[in-house]
């Protein structure tokens, strides 16, 4: 961590959402144990990567992003209210263009297409990792740019976060993926391959506010709207619609302890 904070912010974003990509390639590993993990263990697991970016959206992205708005008085909440309206906007407008399928959902939704659903169902989990990549690229920039006190901690605390509720991400992909009568290697690649998103948002959100310093506020927003509609619009759904409600809603507990605990800890 001490070595770490030495970076330059590119590497640092880098080395974060690799990690962020490499938890999600270990969740995705779950398609070689003999037994596929319990539809209540799974759905414990979801309500828990939920309550990581519920508490990761307040904590390390709209309470800065309201900081770092000071100068503004009784108006402060304004640039990360934008953002956090454009980030849910953004989501729903690739929702509806973009051909995918949630595991627990039937039909495909998006624009049609004749791709197969296992191209389908890599795509949504892909669509949903923007979000956390650039909030992760967002967060090493602030820490870089020093505003309001955002420090390396609450951005390494973010991507530590992020990366733990990445873990369901990849069971979520690679264990449907094989469902639909594909090799074991090849749900595993499919389901790695939905995290590589990650480091190229990272990278873009890191790129957007590095360029464009007063941007930071309104990208946090965005970063955190754009997770919060994922949470509302898939994961609480999906882990609450299999009769696991109360595994589910514990999960998320849990979820949100520890990602609060992380963020004032490190932060």
């Amino acid at each position: 961590m001490i070595l770490m904070a030495s970076w330059n912010p590119f590497w640092q974003t880098v080395a974060g959402t690799l990690f962020t990509w490499g938890v999600t390639a270990l969740g995705a590993a779950a398609v070689f144990l003999q037994r596929n993990p319990s539809r209540r263990m799974h759905d414990g697991m979801l309500g828990f990567a939920a309550g990581v970016m519920i508490a990761a959206s307040y904590w390390s992205l709209l309470a800065p992003a309201i900081a770092m708005s000071e100068n503004l008085g009784r108006w402060s909440f304004f640039p990360p209210l934008v953002g956090f309206l454009l980030g849910g906007v953004f989501l729903r407008v690739a929702d509806r263009l973009l051909p995918h399928q949630h595991p627990a959902v039937a039909m495909p939704e998006g624009l049609h297409t004749h791709w197969r659903r296992s191209v389908l169902l890599v795509t949504a989990i892909t669509l949903h990792n923007i979000p956390e990549g650039l909030a992760v690229g967002v967060a090493f920039g602030a820490a870089a740019a020093g505003e309001s006190g955002y420090s390396f901690a609450s951005a390494l605390a973010l991507a530590i976060g992020i990366g733990i509720q990445n873990l369901p991400e990849g069971v979520a992909v690679s264990v449907p993926l094989r469902g639909t009568g594909i090799s074991r290697r090849r749900a595993f690649f499919w389901g790695q391959l939905s995290g590589m998103v990650e480091p190229v948002s990272g990278l873009l959100g890191l790129l957007a506010v590095t360029l464009v310093k007063p941007l930071l506020p309104y990208a946090l927003g965005f970063a955190a709207g754009a997770m919060i509609y994922v949470v509302v619009e898939d994961a609480i759904p999906e882990s609450q619609g299999n009769g696991n409600t109360d595994v589910a809603t514990l999960g998320a507990m849990l979820g949100f302890a520890l990602m609060m605990t992380l963020d004032v800890a490190l932060g």
